[in-house]
C-alpha cells in the first residue's frame, strides 16, 4: 500500500495579496498623462537635528528664520561680556601694580627709617645689638634705666611717616610694576586676591568706552562732515573729540576704580565696599555728581589726560613718517606703519605718563567732608592743590631711587664697633622725576609685544590702538 503525499491545500496563497516591489513613479512633470496615485500611508521626511548653540557662539545670525533672534542676541552679548571680563582680569594685576606705584608717596628721608626687610638681612645687626644690650644691662640699675621711646618718624616738612601701620606697604620697598605685584601678594595686609581690586569697575568702564566711542565718532562724522565718502580719510579732529567726550563721560568710573585699587584690602580699614557704595559716598560727601565731573582737581587733569593720549597715538605715527620723507600708510606698508606707531607710542609715553600720574594722585585725595581713605601704600599726608602744585611737589619732596635700602641691610660691624656704610648718593635721591614715570618699562614692553602680535597675526584693525595697561 502506497502512502499518499500530504495535501498542499493549506500552503496555497493568493498571488494577488503577496508583497510586490514596484519602482518609484517618475515625476508627474516628466511623464505626462500619468494618473495621480494617492496612497493612504503617511510619508516621513528626515530632518537633521540643529546643533547645540553654545554661549560662545558670537554670531547672532545662526537662525534661518530671517528675523532678529533675541535669544542669539543675548547669547552673543553674554559671550562678549565674558570675553571682555576675562581679558580685563588678565591685565588687572599689572594695572593694580602700576596704580599703586603712581600714587605712592616716597619722601627723600624714607631711608632713615626701618622698612619691612627680610629677617636674613638683619641677622648681623640684631646679634650685634643684642650683645651690646646685654653688656650694658648687666651693670645697669633696672630701676634707674630710662625707657627708650621711639618717636614717630617724620619727614623734613614735619609730616608723619605712616609706614608703621599694619595695612600700609612699606614705602620704597618695591621697584617696578612686577615688584609691586609681588609686594602686594606677599604683604600681610593684602593678598594675591588684592591684585584684582576694582576688576568689575574696570571692565564696565572699558565696555562703555569701547561701545560709545565708535558710535560717537560716526555721529560726529555724519553731523560735521556728511559728504565724506568711505574712501576718504576722516579728519584727525573727529577721533580725538570722540575719545575726549568718551573719557570725560566715564571719568567717575575711573575715579571709583582708582580708589578701590588704592584702599586697603583688610575689611576693617576699607572705605568702600564696592563700586556702588563708592559712588554713593563720593556723591554724598564730595559735592554730588557734578563734583565728579567738574571739580577743578578732577576736571582739568581728566581733560588733559584724555586729550593727550588719543592725540599722541593718532598724530605721532603720521608725523614721524612725514619727517622721514616716506609716504606710507597702513594698507601699503603695514610693517613700517607699525614701526612708526611703536616709535610714536614710546615717545608719547614720555609726555602722557606724568599727567596720568598727577591725575591718579588727585583722584585719591578726598574733597569736601569726606574722610581720607586708608591706602595700602603711603599717601601724601597733605593734599595737593592742583596739577601744577602736584607736579612741583613730586619733584622737590620725593626721591626716585627705588627700592630704598634700609639701615639694617647696610649695617655691618666687627667686635664691639658700630660701623655703617654710607648710602650711595645719586641724583635720583634728590629728585622725584622718576616718580612721574612709574610703569614706563611695563608700558614699553606691552607696546613691543602688541607690535609683534600684530605682525604675526596679520591684524588689519585700523583703530585697534596699542595696549593700555
Amino acid at each position: 500500500m502506497t502512502s499518499q503525499p500530504p495535501s498542499l491545500r493549506d500552503l496555497y496563497t493568493d498571488t494577488t495579496s503577496a508583497w510586490a516591489f514596484v519602482p518609484d513613479q517618475p515625476p508627474q512633470a516628466l511623464v505626462p498623462n500619468t494618473p495621480n496615485v494617492s496612497t493612504s500611508s503617511p510619508s516621513f521626511q528626515w530632518t537633521s537635528r540643529p546643533s547645540h548653540n553654545s554661549i560662545f557662539d558670537l554670531s547672532p545670525d545662526l537662525t534661518e528664520s530671517g528675523g532678529l533672534d533675541f535669544v542669539e542676541l543675548l547669547r552673543a552679548l553674554a559671550a562678549s561680556a565674558i570675553l571682555q571680563y576675562t581679558s580685563s582680569a588678565i591685565a588687572m594685576p599689572w594695572e593694580v601694580g602700576k596704580t599703586l606705584l603712581q600714587v605712592q608717596w616716597v619722601p627723600r628721608e624714607s631711608h632713615d627709617y626701618d622698612l619691612d626687610t627680610p629677617a636674613e638681612e638683619d641677622d648681623d645687626a640684631m646679634s650685634e645689638s643684642s650683645n651690646e644690650n646685654e653688656n650694658e644691662s648687666y651693670f645697669a640699675d633696672p630701676e634707674r634705666t630710662p625707657k627708650v621711646q621711639h618717636p614717630s618718624p617724620v619727614d623734613s616738612h614735619g609730616h608723619r611717616i605712616l609706614h608703621d601701620l599694619e595695612y600700609v606697604i612699606p614705602v620704597g620697598s618695591a621697584n617696578g610694576v612686577w615688584g609691586m605685584i609681588r609686594r602686594v601678594g606677599r604683604f600681610r595686609g593684602e593678598s594675591w586676591l588684592a591684585l584684582w581690586k576694582g576688576l568689575l569697575t574696570s571692565c564696565t568702564m572699558e565696555v562703555l568706552a569701547a561701545t560709545f566711542q565708535p558710535v560717537l565718532h560716526n555721529v560726529l562724522q555724519a553731523i560735521i562732515f556728511p559728504s565724506t565718502s568711505v574712501y576718504q580719510q576722516p579728519p584727525l579732529l573727529l577721533p580725538v573729540i570722540s575719545h575726549v567726550i568718551t573719557g570725560f563721560l566715564v571719568s567717575p568710573l575711573d575715579l571709583v576704580r582708582t580708589r578701590l585699587i588704592v584702599q586697603s584690602f583688610l575689611p576693617q580699614y576699607r572705605s568702600y565696599t564696592g563700586p556702588i557704595d563708592a559712588l554713593k559716598q563720593i556723591a554724598r560727601d564730595e559735592g554730588g555728581i557734578k563734583s565728579m565731573y567738574f571739580h577743578s582737581q578732577l576736571f582739568i587733569p581728566t581733560i588733559i589726560d584724555v586729550t593727550l593720549r588719543p592725540l599722541v597715538s593718532l598724530a605721532l605715527p603720521g608725523l614721524l613718517a612725514s619727517y622721514l620723507g616716506v609716504n606710507i600708510s597702513q594698507d601699503s606698508s603695514p610693517i613700517i606703519w607699525g614701526l612708526s606707531e611703536l616709535a610714536g607710542g614710546c615717545m608719547g609715553l614720555l609726555l602722557t605718563l606724568p599727567f596720568e600720574t598727577i591725575r591718579r594722585r588727585l583722584q585719591v585725595q578726598p574733597r569736601g567732608k569726606a574722610q581720607p581713605i586708608n591706602g595700602c601704600v603711603q599717601l601724601r599726608p597733605r593734599p595737593y592743590n592742583g596739577v601744577v602744585d602736584t607736579f612741583w611737589h613730586i619733584l622737590i619732596e620725593e626721591r626716585s631711587d627705588l627700592p630704598i635700602a634700609t639701615r639694617h641691610a647696610r649695617r655691618r660691624s666687627s667686635a664691639g664697633a658700630d660701623k655703617e656704610i654710607a648710602t650711595e648718593d645719586s641724583w635720583l635721591r634728590h629728585t622725584g622725576v622718576g616718580q612721574l614715570y612709574r610703569g614706563l618699562g611695563m608700558r614699553l614692553s606691552a607696546s613691543v609685544i602688541v607690535f609683534f602680535l600684530a605682525i604675526f597675526t596679520g591684524s588689519d584693525a585700523a583703530d585697534s590702538g596699542w595696549a593700555e595697561l
